[in-house]
């Protein structure tokens, strides 16, 4: 977990610390070489949020900086 994560795990309570885990691990971001994984993993969080952004980063698996999609997984 990064720093951001593991500060407010231990600042939430204990209901909304896992909520939002679960959330982020919904969240996926994927790059146009087709690599995925969930924000949380990403070392992000995103937790009652909406909607499909886009964000300008290094992809680990290619190394190349794109625009990654972020979206939630379907059926969640």
């Amino acid at each position: 977990m990064t720093i951001i994560q593991q500060f407010l795990t231990a600042v939430l309570p204990e209901a909304w610390a896992k909520d939002m885990r679960s959330e982020s691990l919904t969240w996926m971001v994927r790059c146009t070489c087709g690599f995925e994984r969930s924000i949380w993993e990403s070392g992000g969080i995103r937790w009652k949020a909406k909607g499909s952004p886009r964000r300008f980063i290094v992809c680990s698996q290619c190394g190349q900086r794109t625009w990654h999609i972020v979206y939630r997984k379907p059926g969640v």
